[in-house]
């Protein structure tokens, strides 16, 4: 993009995070963008491009843009929450918190019930503009297995999840994204379990070093979108947020499939950014990487 260009994606960007443009709505004409913004017809269609690829938008029809986002299902009426009365520690440090909780579902007699309480966490995906995604291949030892992840951690007290999840994958890649996204906010046990998980995609990134957290870095690749599907049928992909991010991803891209927009699901090939597949990955995992405490939550 070039700097005019990049100033209406910059704008765009700017109305949409402010709700300008809200979710459901409908972009103006892009004869009306084109008088409003300044811009030709040709650069503004490769903007509005980049923002459905990003999921920022999305196509309805020839030329038509609107904000994702609404729904049409509202929410049930009369469903009554569970009260509770009152909870007590069984266990606590700082990795994890034990309790005891009195809960009274509607209708049903009270009870105790576990919960666990974790650290909040934030997971990046970061994609490049050849369809691929940084991962690393890594032991965990609860399961016993390898598996690829995406980099990501606990967030540290007063630090923002955007700013954790710049620093780990920093930390754990040697990669620096250009841009972060968050797209949601998820419970990953929603039952029992309380740790918010934080996922963003990155769009682009630069190398600026090697790893310095080499307990959590394992082999380093970028990964071929195309891959994603086979890696889940294979079991590879283990971790909650690393499967949320990446559906998020491939949702994404399906809609703009099904939508005519111009960019394809995947590429029919991949140059890859060193000489181990994914799928030849085993025979370079060396030693299993010691699972640090500190983000073997996610």
């Amino acid at each position: 993009m070039g700097p005019k260009t990049a100033k209406v994606y910059t704008t765009l960007c700017e109305r949409l995070a402010s709700g300008t443009y809200a979710p459901g709505d409908k972009l103006p004409s892009e004869r009306t963008l084109v008088d409003e913004l300044g811009i030709g017809r040709t650069a503004l269609r490769q903007v509005l491009a980049r923002l459905v690829a990003e999921g920022a938008l999305e196509v309805r029809g020839r030329s038509s843009y609107r904000v994702p986002g609404a729904v049409s299902i509202a929410r049930p009426d009369g469903v009554e929450p569970w009260r509770i009365h009152g909870e007590r520690n069984l266990y606590d440090n700082q990795w994890v918190k034990l309790q005891l909780w009195d809960v009274e579902p509607p209708g049903v007699e009270r009870f105790e019930h576990h919960v666990v309480k974790l650290h909040r966490v934030a997971v990046t995906a970061v994609v490049d503009d050849q369809d691929r995604v940084l991962m690393m291949w890594r032991y965990r030892f609860v399961p016993q297995q390898f598996g690829w992840e995406l980099p990501g951690g606990i967030v540290d007290a007063g630090e923002d999840p955007s700013e954790t999840a710049l620093r780990e994958v920093v930390e754990e890649t040697g990669w620096r994204p250009r841009a972060l996204e968050h797209v949601v906010t998820y419970q990953p046990m929603v039952g029992m379990v309380d740790s918010p998980h934080e996922i963003f995609v990155g769009r682009g990134a630069d190398k600026v070093g090697e790893p310095t957290d080499l307990e959590e870095a394992g082999h380093i690749e970028w990964i071929p979108l195309a891959d994603i599907p086979g890696l889940m049928a294979h079991g590879e992909l283990m971790a909650s947020g690393t499967l949320v991010a990446l559906l998020h991803i491939l949702a994404n891209q399906y809609r703009m499939i099904t939508t005519r927009t111009p960019r394809p699901l995947v590429r029919g090939s991949f140059a890859r950014s060193g000489p181990v597949s994914a799928r030849d990955a085993r025979a370079h995992s060396g030693s299993p990487a010691r699972a640090c405490a500190r983000r073997s939550c996610r």
